[in-house]
């Protein structure tokens, strides 16, 4: 759980014998849960989800503000990272909280960068396979076979295949993912190397249904469930057939690095995510008979049961980044280079009846699809969004004392032309509005480090960072006629790290100070919005202690104490909420976390136990969540090898070890769930429009494993 770090920056991190101890179908969601900034909140344990896989909380802020990657290439974000790896293709998952390096395509990163380090290609050909059951009737296999050395030509890679099916821990509806991951790496005498991992996913899944307070505390105190329903009933099409997700995602990156000389080396970084798919969802009955007309021209009769879609025709992510590194002395190193990134994303929103068994129809049925008797389509709207990128970096490293002392200070700038073109449809036509804005902004980065010895090490790091809201939110939001405000940071980090023989400590104190905040509200169907939420300041400390094993057991502690508050007050009803000096949303004061593994020859195991403190879920912080305790445990045994099986390893994993009805983390905000007075003396009306609703820990579950490798 813990590792011996050099940056001048707060890094944790989980490697792989940690991942390997882990249920082979864990998100990256539950691999990174024990980390000192993290508060994870996990959907299900199956991995496999027709919504995120879960959520978290770093520092004040949400994952929306965190950047993640993998192999240094953006993906999909935080609950959907899963669709982008499996997790026995996994080395590393580093978690830079709050900092991110000059030459990472990020603007987002107030909350700092998630990359996952992918499997390195093996020298000798082989594989490995593994097979899965557990609970809530989870079976899942997974096969991975390395070429080796491919001749003499210095190229090995690997391709891997996973099937995943999982049955809904809350109420009826299934889930399955298929996976197929592929990494290709190159390596040459002078150092230059080449990496190209890519990843094809495809995802089948139930939209989950999310509890309010209300329906929580019902699941809580009578054991009746807020899940989808089992079966089809036309007055309440919340049959989970009808309520489902389908995915395709494909994700590559390619890292390449080149020495030139002995001074100079060029980096190129390109990536690439592309995906489509549709989430349906039920969207009551018609009002009467001749309200809508099906595409093939029949009535469509009053009381039937309809079908609402949120279609992703298109969605598109393209970049590179491109460096050149020179050591221009023995204590001077200089990078510049320059990022490009095209965005492009194409949205629909379709109405449809539903099928007569109950399930949703084929989003591409066109015999299924509404019309108006005016012969326009029944539609909430098409959103085509997206943003062009470009950016220049430079950054000077100087290092003295024997490289004890480094300092480095850059400049990232990025011009981004950003936009929004939506189309509406009514009985009479259409209408269209657009949305569009021009953005420059610079991102200072200036760290310096000191270590006195190879024991004790300080840091100063101090960075600028800049939010835009999501294309897709632009979309889904109640009355959007603006664009949400740029979110801009100001970061600072001042650390101290020790080691010896016994022990590594890692002690950070952070300092963040965020303009016109981007928080998400629900929208339902799996969709969020975007808001501003005013200013906020972040304080606290971060502190990791782990120790090397000791007669086999391997301690680990870490907590975290925020103090986050907002800074302005929230404008609300024609008047201003009395916000300013309130704790801010979804910002535990404290996080806790204790780890225990314990290795004897063949025998393995691995305790996690993970504390929250209650958090405010609404703006006017006039609704809470309570702090909890979750908790995992990993058992097992690797055997000697046997033939062609080289040691083969069963293993069991639990999660929810006491069963415990909690609350972990929520979907988005609200701005008030009562109402509140306001600045002018006025009373509000509740947030009817986007009301608290929260994600659940899953219920006690287990999962056994065997493996080999070949």
């Amino acid at each position: 759980m813990m590792r011996l770090e050099t940056a001048s920056h707060a890094v944790q991190s989980v490697g792989k014998e940690y991942i390997a101890a882990q249920s082979p179908q864990s998100s990256v969601v539950d691999l990174v849960r024990n980390l000192p900034s993290m508060n994870v909140a996990t959907e299900n344990t199956s991995g496999v989800t027709g919504s995120a896989t879960g959520s978290a909380e770093i520092r004040g802020l949400t994952d929306s503000d965190m950047t993640i990657m993998v192999n240094g290439g953006p993906v999909a974000g935080f609950g959907y990272v899963n669709e982008a790896i499996d997790s026995e293709d996994m080395e590393a998952v580093n978690v830079t909280p709050g900092s991110s390096s000059i030459d990472l395509p990020v603007t987002s990163s107030a909350a700092g960068v998630m990359n996952v380090v992918t499997h390195t290609p093996s020298h000798k050909f082989g594989g490995m396979v593994d097979f899965s059951y557990g609970s809530n009737n989870l079976s899942r296999e997974f096969i991975r076979l390395e070429s080796g050395d491919i001749l003499n030509s210095g190229v090995r890679s690997y391709i891997s295949f996973s099937n995943t099916h999982a049955r809904s821990w809350m109420g009826a509806g299934i889930n399955e993912r298929k996976n197929v991951d592929i990494g290709i790496q190159k390596d040459f005498d002078n150092g230059s190397n080449i990496k190209l991992f890519a990843s094809y996913d495809r995802t089948d899944a139930m939209m989950s249904n999310y509890p309010t307070a209300d329906e929580f505390y019902e699941y809580k105190h009578t054991g009746n469930g807020y899940g989808r329903s089992a079966s089809f009933d036309p007055s309440n099409n919340d049959y989970w057939r009808n309520n489902t997700t389908h995915w395709n995602e494909f994700t590559m990156s390619a890292p390449m690095h080149f020495v030139a000389t002995r001074r100079i080396s060029f980096d190129f970084k390109p990536y690439l995510n592309a995906a489509t798919g549709s989430t349906s969802d039920g969207a009551g009955t018609a009002d009467y008979t001749g309200e809508y007309f099906a595409g093939n021209g029949a009535s469509v009769s009053g009381g039937q049961p309809l079908t609402y879609f949120f279609n992703q025709n298109n969605m598109l992510q393209i970049g590179a980044v491109a460096s050149v590194t020179a050591k221009l002395s023995r204590h001077n190193h200089l990078t510049f280079g320059y990022w490009y990134e095209h965005n492009d994303q194409t949205y629909s929103m379709p109405l449809s009846v539903t099928d007569g068994n109950g399930a949703s129809p084929s989003v591409s049925d066109k015999s299924a699809q509404l019309f108006y008797a005016s012969g326009q389509p029944v539609s909430y709207g098409m959103l085509h969004s997206g943003y062009e990128l470009n950016a220049l970096f430079i950054e000077d490293t100087e290092k003295y004392f024997r490289d004890r002392l480094i300092v480095s200070a850059g400049l990232k700038y990025a011009m981004i032309d950003y936009w929004a073109k939506n189309t509406y449809y009514d009985e009479t036509g259409k209408s269209y509005f657009n949305l569009g804005r021009n953005s420059n902004v610079p991102m200072p980065h200036f760290s310096v480090s000191y270590r006195f010895n190879p024991h004790h090490q300080i840091y100063i790091n101090a960075e600028g960072d800049f939010r835009q809201p999501a294309p897709q939110s632009l979309y889904v939001a109640s009355n959007v006629n603006q664009l949400p405000k740029n979110q801009y940071s100001i970061k600072e980090e001042l650390g101290y790290r020790y080691n010896d023989k016994h022990i590594i400590v890692d002690l950070s104190f952070f300092n963040y100070n965020i303009t016109d905040r981007l928080l998400n509200v629900y929208e339902g169907a799996g969709q969020t919005a975007t808001i501003n939420g005013g200013n906020q300041t972040s304080r606290g400390f971060d502190l990791m202690v782990g120790a090397r094993p000791i007669h086999g057991f391997s301690p680990y502690a870490s907590i975290e104490y925020l103090n986050a508050t907002m800074d302005s007050n929230i404008p609300l009803d024609g008047s201003y909420m009395p916000t300013k000096g309130h704790n801010a949303v979804m910002a535990p004061h404290v996080l806790a976390n204790f780890g225990l593994t314990y290795t004897y020859k063949g025998f393995f195991s691995n305790f996690g136990l993970h504390y929250a403190s209650s958090q405010s879920t609404s703006l006017a912080g006039d609704e809470r969540m309570p702090g909890y305790v979750s908790d995992t445990l990993a058992l097992g045994y690797h055997f000697h090898s046997y033939s062609f099986m080289q040691t083969p390893t069963f293993r069991l994993n639990f999660t929810n070890l006491t069963g415990s009805i909690v609350r972990t983390g929520t979907t988005g905000v609200t701005t008030n769930a009562n109402s509140v007075r306001l600045m002018n003396g006025m009373m509000s009306d509740p947030d009817y429009n986007s009301p608290n609703t929260y994600i659940v820990e899953p219920r006690f579950s287990m999962t056994g494993s065997i493996s080999t490798s070949f």
